[in-house]
Protein backbone atom coordinates (compact mmCIF):
# COMPACT_ATOMS: atom_id res chain seq x y z
CA UNK A 1 0.00 0.00 0.00
CA UNK A 2 2.82 2.39 0.87
CA UNK A 3 4.54 1.63 -2.40
CA UNK A 4 1.40 2.49 -4.36
CA UNK A 5 1.10 5.79 -2.52
CA UNK A 6 4.66 6.67 -3.42
CA UNK A 7 3.99 5.82 -7.07
CA UNK A 8 0.86 7.99 -7.09
CA UNK A 9 2.81 10.89 -5.60
CA UNK A 10 5.45 10.62 -8.31
CA UNK A 11 2.96 10.11 -11.13
CA UNK A 12 2.44 13.83 -11.94
CA UNK A 13 6.17 14.40 -12.13
CA UNK A 14 6.64 11.38 -14.40
CA UNK A 15 3.80 12.52 -16.66
CA UNK A 16 5.31 16.00 -16.97
CA UNK A 17 8.76 14.59 -17.77
CA UNK A 18 7.37 12.16 -20.35
CA UNK A 19 5.30 14.93 -21.96
CA UNK A 20 8.26 17.30 -22.18
CA UNK A 21 10.47 14.53 -23.60
CA UNK A 22 7.84 13.69 -26.23
CA UNK A 23 7.49 17.34 -27.25
CA UNK A 24 11.27 17.70 -27.42
CA UNK A 25 11.77 14.54 -29.51
CA UNK A 26 8.86 15.05 -31.93
CA UNK A 27 10.76 17.33 -34.38
CA UNK A 28 13.72 14.93 -34.44
CA UNK A 29 11.40 12.01 -35.08
CA UNK A 30 9.75 13.89 -37.93
CA UNK A 31 13.15 14.71 -39.38
CA UNK A 32 14.23 11.07 -39.22
CA UNK A 33 11.05 9.75 -40.82
CA UNK A 34 11.09 12.38 -43.58
CA UNK A 35 14.71 11.64 -44.45
CA UNK A 36 13.78 8.09 -45.52
CA UNK A 37 10.78 9.08 -47.68
CA UNK A 38 10.88 9.80 -51.44
CA UNK A 39 10.39 13.38 -52.59
CA UNK A 40 6.92 12.81 -54.04
CA UNK A 41 5.64 11.20 -50.84
CA UNK A 42 7.17 13.94 -48.69
CA UNK A 43 5.40 16.64 -50.68
CA UNK A 44 2.10 14.76 -50.77
CA UNK A 45 1.61 14.02 -47.06
CA UNK A 46 3.01 14.68 -43.60
CA UNK A 47 5.60 12.48 -41.95
CA UNK A 48 3.07 11.22 -39.37
CA UNK A 49 1.12 9.44 -42.12
CA UNK A 50 4.14 7.21 -42.70
CA UNK A 51 4.07 6.15 -39.05
CA UNK A 52 0.38 5.34 -39.34
CA UNK A 53 1.05 3.04 -42.29
CA UNK A 54 4.66 1.88 -41.92
CA UNK A 55 4.33 -1.21 -44.12
CA UNK A 56 2.44 0.62 -46.86
CA UNK A 57 4.99 3.44 -46.99
CA UNK A 58 7.83 3.43 -49.48
CA UNK A 59 11.16 3.84 -47.66
CA UNK A 60 14.41 4.75 -49.41
CA UNK A 61 18.10 5.43 -48.73
CA UNK A 62 18.49 7.45 -51.93
CA UNK A 63 18.30 10.73 -50.02
CA UNK A 64 21.34 9.83 -47.92
CA UNK A 65 23.28 8.53 -50.91
CA UNK A 66 22.72 11.74 -52.85
CA UNK A 67 23.52 13.97 -49.89
CA UNK A 68 26.72 12.14 -48.92
CA UNK A 69 28.07 11.39 -52.40
CA UNK A 70 26.82 14.21 -54.63
CA UNK A 71 26.11 17.21 -52.41
CA UNK A 72 29.44 17.26 -50.56
CA UNK A 73 28.12 16.26 -47.15
CA UNK A 74 30.48 13.29 -46.98
CA UNK A 75 33.54 15.56 -47.21
CA UNK A 76 31.91 18.03 -44.83
CA UNK A 77 31.29 15.20 -42.35
CA UNK A 78 35.02 14.41 -42.36
CA UNK A 79 35.89 18.09 -42.05
CA UNK A 80 33.69 18.41 -38.97
CA UNK A 81 35.64 15.61 -37.31
CA UNK A 82 38.95 17.22 -38.32
CA UNK A 83 37.80 20.49 -36.74
CA UNK A 84 35.98 19.22 -33.66
CA UNK A 85 38.16 16.43 -32.26
CA UNK A 86 41.51 18.31 -32.15
CA UNK A 87 39.78 21.46 -30.87
CA UNK A 88 38.14 19.55 -28.02
CA UNK A 89 41.39 17.83 -27.03
CA UNK A 90 43.46 21.03 -27.20
CA UNK A 91 40.91 23.06 -25.25
CA UNK A 92 40.46 20.40 -22.58
CA UNK A 93 44.22 19.88 -22.14
CA UNK A 94 45.06 23.58 -21.80
CA UNK A 95 42.01 24.26 -19.61
CA UNK A 96 42.84 21.41 -17.23
CA UNK A 97 46.43 22.59 -16.76
CA UNK A 98 45.37 26.22 -16.30
CA UNK A 99 42.58 25.29 -13.88
CA UNK A 100 44.96 23.19 -11.79
CA UNK A 101 47.45 26.06 -11.62
CA UNK A 102 44.75 28.54 -10.60
CA UNK A 103 43.35 26.17 -7.98
CA UNK A 104 46.45 24.72 -6.28
CA UNK A 105 49.60 26.60 -7.27
CA UNK A 106 50.64 29.79 -5.50
CA UNK A 107 52.11 32.49 -7.74
CA UNK A 108 51.94 36.25 -7.99
CA UNK A 109 48.86 37.59 -9.78
CA UNK A 110 46.83 34.39 -9.51
CA UNK A 111 43.62 36.11 -8.37
CA UNK A 112 43.99 38.81 -11.04
CA UNK A 113 44.45 36.14 -13.69
CA UNK A 114 41.38 34.29 -12.43
CA UNK A 115 39.28 37.46 -12.56
CA UNK A 116 40.52 38.08 -16.09
CA UNK A 117 39.45 34.60 -17.15
CA UNK A 118 36.01 35.13 -15.61
CA UNK A 119 35.71 38.50 -17.36
CA UNK A 120 36.52 36.95 -20.74
CA UNK A 121 33.45 34.70 -20.44
CA UNK A 122 31.07 37.66 -20.85
CA UNK A 123 32.82 39.25 -23.86
CA UNK A 124 30.61 38.75 -26.96
CA UNK A 125 32.24 36.51 -29.52
CA UNK A 126 31.18 38.80 -32.36
CA UNK A 127 33.44 41.61 -31.06
CA UNK A 128 36.55 39.54 -31.77
CA UNK A 129 35.78 38.33 -35.28
CA UNK A 130 37.29 41.21 -37.28
CA UNK A 131 40.50 41.68 -35.21
CA UNK A 132 41.21 37.95 -35.08
CA UNK A 133 40.44 37.55 -38.78
CA UNK A 134 42.89 40.32 -39.66
CA UNK A 135 45.53 38.64 -37.53
CA UNK A 136 44.86 35.28 -39.19
CA UNK A 137 45.11 36.89 -42.64
CA UNK A 138 48.51 38.33 -41.72
CA UNK A 139 49.67 34.93 -40.43
CA UNK A 140 48.11 33.09 -43.41
CA UNK A 141 45.89 31.01 -41.10
CA UNK A 142 42.57 31.95 -42.70
CA UNK A 143 40.92 29.07 -44.49
CA UNK A 144 43.03 26.47 -42.67
CA UNK A 145 42.22 23.92 -39.99
CA UNK A 146 44.92 25.16 -37.55
CA UNK A 147 43.36 28.62 -37.72
CA UNK A 148 39.90 27.42 -36.77
CA UNK A 149 41.42 25.17 -34.06
CA UNK A 150 43.03 28.21 -32.48
CA UNK A 151 39.85 30.27 -32.78
CA UNK A 152 37.60 27.64 -31.19
CA UNK A 153 40.18 26.97 -28.49
CA UNK A 154 40.42 30.65 -27.60
CA UNK A 155 36.64 31.02 -27.43
CA UNK A 156 36.15 27.89 -25.34
CA UNK A 157 39.01 28.27 -22.85
CA UNK A 158 37.55 30.87 -20.41
CA UNK A 159 34.42 28.87 -19.58
CA UNK A 160 36.29 25.56 -19.46
CA UNK A 161 38.96 26.96 -17.14
CA UNK A 162 36.34 28.45 -14.85
CA UNK A 163 34.33 25.20 -14.62
CA UNK A 164 37.35 22.97 -14.07
CA UNK A 165 38.96 25.35 -11.59
CA UNK A 166 35.86 25.26 -9.38
CA UNK A 167 35.94 21.46 -9.33
CA UNK A 168 39.69 21.16 -8.82
CA UNK A 169 39.56 23.67 -5.97
CA UNK A 170 37.00 21.52 -4.13
CA UNK A 171 39.28 18.46 -4.01
CA UNK A 172 40.59 17.60 -0.51
CA UNK A 173 43.76 19.47 0.36
CA UNK A 174 45.05 16.46 2.33
CA UNK A 175 45.52 14.51 -0.90
CA UNK A 176 47.96 17.06 -2.26
CA UNK A 177 49.76 17.51 1.05
CA UNK A 178 50.33 13.76 1.29
CA UNK A 179 51.56 13.61 -2.30
CA UNK A 180 53.97 16.52 -1.82
CA UNK A 181 55.31 14.96 1.42
CA UNK A 182 56.03 11.76 -0.54
CA UNK A 183 58.07 13.80 -3.00
CA UNK A 184 55.58 14.23 -5.82
CA UNK A 185 55.99 17.28 -8.06
CA UNK A 186 52.99 19.50 -8.93
CA UNK A 187 52.83 17.97 -12.39
CA UNK A 188 52.91 14.43 -10.95
CA UNK A 189 50.08 15.34 -8.56
CA UNK A 190 48.13 16.63 -11.55
CA UNK A 191 48.62 13.42 -13.51
CA UNK A 192 48.23 10.92 -10.67
CA UNK A 193 45.59 12.65 -8.50
CA UNK A 194 43.66 15.36 -10.28
CA UNK A 195 43.01 13.66 -13.61
CA UNK A 196 41.78 10.29 -12.22
CA UNK A 197 39.50 12.04 -9.72
CA UNK A 198 38.13 14.42 -12.34
CA UNK A 199 37.05 12.02 -15.09
CA UNK A 200 33.31 12.87 -14.78
CA UNK A 201 33.80 16.63 -14.88
CA UNK A 202 36.37 16.34 -17.69
CA UNK A 203 33.88 14.26 -19.68
CA UNK A 204 31.18 16.87 -19.06
CA UNK A 205 33.49 19.66 -20.25
CA UNK A 206 34.45 17.59 -23.31
CA UNK A 207 30.78 17.09 -24.19
CA UNK A 208 30.08 20.82 -23.92
CA UNK A 209 33.04 21.74 -26.10
CA UNK A 210 32.44 18.97 -28.64
CA UNK A 211 28.78 19.87 -29.13
CA UNK A 212 29.50 23.59 -29.33
CA UNK A 213 32.22 23.20 -31.96
CA UNK A 214 30.32 20.56 -33.96
CA UNK A 215 27.18 22.73 -34.17
CA UNK A 216 29.02 26.01 -34.77
CA UNK A 217 28.37 27.91 -37.99
CA UNK A 218 29.60 31.47 -37.37
CA UNK A 219 33.21 30.78 -36.39
CA UNK A 220 33.76 28.22 -39.14
CA UNK A 221 32.15 30.44 -41.77
CA UNK A 222 34.26 33.48 -40.80
CA UNK A 223 37.65 31.80 -40.41
CA UNK A 224 37.34 29.09 -43.06
CA UNK A 225 35.59 31.23 -45.65
CA UNK A 226 33.01 28.64 -46.68
CA UNK A 227 35.31 26.80 -49.10
CA UNK A 228 34.07 23.28 -49.84
CA UNK A 229 37.44 21.62 -49.18
CA UNK A 230 37.44 22.78 -45.52
CA UNK A 231 33.74 23.47 -44.86
CA UNK A 232 32.17 21.55 -41.94
CA UNK A 233 28.66 20.15 -41.90
CA UNK A 234 27.02 23.33 -40.63
CA UNK A 235 28.46 25.45 -43.45
CA UNK A 236 27.66 22.84 -46.09
CA UNK A 237 24.13 22.47 -44.73
CA UNK A 238 23.54 26.22 -44.91
CA UNK A 239 24.78 26.21 -48.52
CA UNK A 240 22.45 23.32 -49.25
CA UNK A 241 19.50 25.25 -47.83
CA UNK A 242 20.34 28.16 -50.10
CA UNK A 243 20.78 26.08 -53.26
CA UNK A 244 18.24 23.32 -52.57
CA UNK A 245 15.61 25.15 -50.53
CA UNK A 246 12.76 23.23 -52.15
CA UNK A 247 14.31 19.77 -51.88
CA UNK A 248 13.06 18.87 -48.42
CA UNK A 249 13.94 15.21 -48.86
CA UNK A 250 17.62 16.17 -49.18
CA UNK A 251 17.54 18.78 -46.43
CA UNK A 252 16.06 16.37 -43.89
CA UNK A 253 18.69 13.75 -44.69
CA UNK A 254 21.50 16.32 -44.47
CA UNK A 255 20.16 17.67 -41.18
CA UNK A 256 19.99 14.22 -39.63
CA UNK A 257 23.55 13.46 -40.80
CA UNK A 258 24.70 16.55 -38.88
CA UNK A 259 22.71 15.47 -35.79
CA UNK A 260 23.72 11.83 -35.50
CA UNK A 261 27.25 12.33 -34.12
CA UNK A 262 26.25 14.75 -31.31
CA UNK A 263 23.49 12.34 -30.31
CA UNK A 264 25.92 9.40 -30.18
CA UNK A 265 28.47 11.42 -28.17
CA UNK A 266 25.90 12.63 -25.67
CA UNK A 267 24.19 9.29 -25.07
CA UNK A 268 27.45 7.35 -24.88
CA UNK A 269 28.88 9.77 -22.28
CA UNK A 270 25.62 10.53 -20.53
CA UNK A 271 26.54 8.80 -17.28
CA UNK A 272 29.77 10.81 -17.05
CA UNK A 273 27.85 13.97 -17.88
CA UNK A 274 25.35 13.46 -15.04
CA UNK A 275 28.11 12.45 -12.59
CA UNK A 276 30.11 15.53 -13.50
CA UNK A 277 27.18 17.87 -12.88
CA UNK A 278 26.34 16.19 -9.57
CA UNK A 279 29.99 16.24 -8.48
CA UNK A 280 30.19 19.95 -9.08
CA UNK A 281 26.96 20.49 -7.16
CA UNK A 282 27.80 18.32 -4.14
CA UNK A 283 31.41 19.37 -3.51
CA UNK A 284 32.50 22.45 -1.61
Amino acid sequence: MRRWRQLLKRLPVHLVVITLAAIWLTPSLGLLVSSFRPRQDLLASGWWTALGRPFATQWTLANYRQVLLREGMGRAFLNSFIITVPTTLITLGIAALAAYALAWMNFRGRQLLLMTVIGLIVIPLQMTLIPVLRMFNALKLSGTFPGVWLAHTGYGLPLMIYLLRNFFGALPRELFESAFIDGASPFTAFLRLVLPLSVPVLASAAIFQFLWVWNDLLVSLVYLGGFARVAPLTVQLSNLVGSRGQDWHLLTAAAFVSMIVPMIVFFSLQRYFVRGILAGALKG
